[in-house]
């Protein structure tokens, strides 16, 4: 059964006029990762990472995500990338296609704990036992411009940390024990995480956190 776990409006209009600002960072990439990898960026937008990942000598990545307006403009500014959109889950590719994967600030734009799951699980289902998964996340804030957003936003939603911005887009930041727990029981054990800080799409600066997973042979019976 198809599944849509990304809401599209606002990634189809305004959204896709954005500029993304989670930085890659090559040494915790390709300390463990060598770059004849296969390598999914999921979510990759208009491919900013994408096109980075190719600049640091990997070759052989594909950049997927379910926004149309997104990948057009990706196909406009890189060309020479593989780039596609892709709007539905499962992606049509057998299972441990990839040696590893890229999730940026992706759970970020899925607001309920089900459509996170969802692309746990095909990621998981993507990447080979001992392959790699890069996650880049912002963890719930602590300001009072956050928090407000974050009461505000509590009536409609069952998740703590969604808030609608004033252009339309849903995002979710998370506690950060709950993206470890979402890793752990779609068969990822974590090996780093960084803190730091990025720009929000509003220009505001926030925390982030970012992870390197490994796939581990099997999966926890309660994924």
């Amino acid at each position: 059964m198809s599944e849509r776990p990304v809401p599209h409006g606002f990634w189809e209009g305004a959204g896709a006029g954005k500029e993304f600002t989670h930085r890659l960072d090559p040494e915790l990439l390709t300390a463990c990762l060598p770059r004849d990898a296969r390598v999914l960026d999921y979510g990759c937008g208009y491919g900013r990472l994408t096109a980075q990942l190719v600049d640091l000598g990997y070759q052989d990545v594909r950049g997927v995500d379910p926004s149309r307006a997104m990948i057009r403009r990706g196909h406009r500014e890189h060309p020479e990338l593989d780039l596609v959109h892709l709007s539905v889950l499962p992606l049509p590719s057998v299972d441990a296609s990839y040696d590893a994967a890229l999730l940026f600030v992706v759970l970020n734009c899925v607001p309920e704990d089900a459509g996170q799951r969802a692309i746990l699980r095909e990621v998981a289902r993507l990447v080979r036992p001992g392959g790699v998964l890069y996650v880049s996340d912002v963890p719930v804030q602590s300001d009072a411009r956050h928090l407000q957003r974050y009461e505000a936003g509590a009536p409609g939603h069952s998740a703590y940390g969604v808030f609608t911005t004033d252009e339309g887009g849903l995002f979710r930041h998370h506690h950060p024990q709950h993206l470890r727990t979402l890793l752990h029981e779609h068969g990822f054990r974590i090996e780093q995480e960084r803190p730091g800080t990025a720009a929000s799409l509003q220009g505001h600066t926030t925390g982030n956190l970012q992870v390197i997973a490994r796939r581990v042979q099997t999966v926890p019976e309660t994924a």
